[in-house]
């Protein structure tokens, strides 16, 4: 018994091997658990059902992405590119913010958001001041996909929302 102890603490004693940095594929899979505790953050706020992971939602969003970054800059998608499906899109400096900096500047656009029927629901009477924040939030969204691409100088983060928020004559939230 005594040597048992004595292994034991010899044991506790010995310098622990260094942890090895999470694999690529071990950041895969936060991202998306990642961008939906964000989105489902602010849904909750007003009472909106959580979000569900769509794979193909992000495949759409992913192939998207890494266009928009070939690209170097910001459109959207066509409507008929993803039917039924919403869309925000984010730009910024390469590697300056980190996902959940980027999603924060969607729901920053709260501060203008004005409870209504749809797009009468900015405080700034334009629609898309508050845009990406409705989307976040529409209440009949059930599904979330996203994905961000790099340049050299810039990422591009899409998410894809099924189905489709912002939709004329439907009441906000």
């Amino acid at each position: 018994m005594r040597r048992l102890s004595l292994i034991l603490a010899l044991a506790g004693c010995a310098r622990q091997p260094d942890l090895p940095k999470p694999a690529t594929s071990d950041r895969a899979v936060a991202f998306p658990m990642i961008m939906l505790r964000l989105h489902n953050e602010e849904r909750a706020f007003v009472s909106a059902a959580p979000l569900l992971w769509d794979a193909a939602l992000e495949a759409g969003a992913a192939s998207y992405a890494r266009e928009l970054a070939a690209r170097g800059s910001l459109r959207h998608s066509s409507r008929a590119a993803r039917p039924g499906q919403g869309e925000n899109l984010w730009m910024g400096t390469r590697g300056a913010l980190s996902p959940a900096q980027m999603v924060a500047a969607w729901a920053s656009e709260k501060r203008r958001f004005r409870p209504g029927v749809f797009p009468a629901v900015s405080a700034t009477g334009n629609w898309a001041d508050v845009g990406h924040y409705t989307q976040l939030i529409w209440r009949t969204t059930t599904r979330l996909g996203c994905a961000v691409a790099s340049n050299a100088s810039a990422d591009f983060l899409v998410c894809r929302y099924g189905p489709a928020g912002n939709i004329d004559g439907r009441r906000v939230p």
